[in-house]
């Protein structure tokens, strides 16, 4: 888990100083000199949250925002009689080619018993694979199969397409902003989601 940890560091922490304006609903996010997200509260929003008028504003953004990313991907799913989980598991099998079965539990926050069926329904069908390293034969190690990465970046492929029109419209400076947005939040998340000992099955 150690690598996938430090990759996600190595994005979001790049830099020690950086600051982002964004061009688009008067949004300016600054990042300050000490990158340490632990330490400092790492941004300051000049959009103000203290309104209601603002926080539904900004959620209410987000939440139509999501809903046209997975929109394509969703009808794309539901032909198979899949769901948003299997894509999330074909995605991160993907990002991190021989993840074990801990890794992918503890990257998508979810339970032995959530995983369990939709993981085992991308096997049968002959989408993901699944082997035992020589050197421990308890481990797991989760691949795609032609097939199933033909599937994910079909999936992938309607995404990037939204986006890359979108980050055309909104300009490099409203994409940074958006990613550092977008980094902050997962690293909520990320920063708690690796217990001790997660690399060992």
């Amino acid at each position: 888990m150690s690598r996938i940890r430090e990759l996600f560091r190595r994005e979001t922490r790049s830099e020690k100083a950086m600051a982002v304006t964004c061009s688009r609903d008067n949004w300016k996010y600054v990042k300050l000199v000490d990158s340490n997200y632990d330490d400092q509260p790492g941004y300051v929003n000049m959009l103000d949250l203290k309104k209601p008028a603002n926080q539904q504003m900004a959620m209410e953004a987000f939440f139509f925002g999501y809903q046209a990313f997975t929109a394509k991907a969703d009808e794309m799913l539901a032909r198979r009689g899949f769901s948003r989980v299997h894509q999330r598991i074909v995605f991160f099998i993907a990002r991190y080619p021989g993840l074990s079965v801990k890794e992918l539990l503890t990257v998508l926050g979810v339970s032995k018993q959530a995983l369990n069926a939709p993981l085992r329904q991308l096997i049968a069908m002959n989408l993901v694979h699944s082997t035992a390293p020589e050197n421990d034969k308890r481990k797991r190690l989760l691949g795609l199969t032609d097939e199933g990465a033909l599937f994910e970046q079909g999936l992938r492929r309607e995404q990037v397409k939204l986006l890359q029109r979108v980050f055309a419209e909104a300009g490099q400076d409203a994409v940074d902003g958006w990613l550092t947005v977008n980094r902050a939040l997962g690293q909520t998340l990320q920063s708690g989601a690796c217990p001790t000992g997660a690399d060992a099955e």
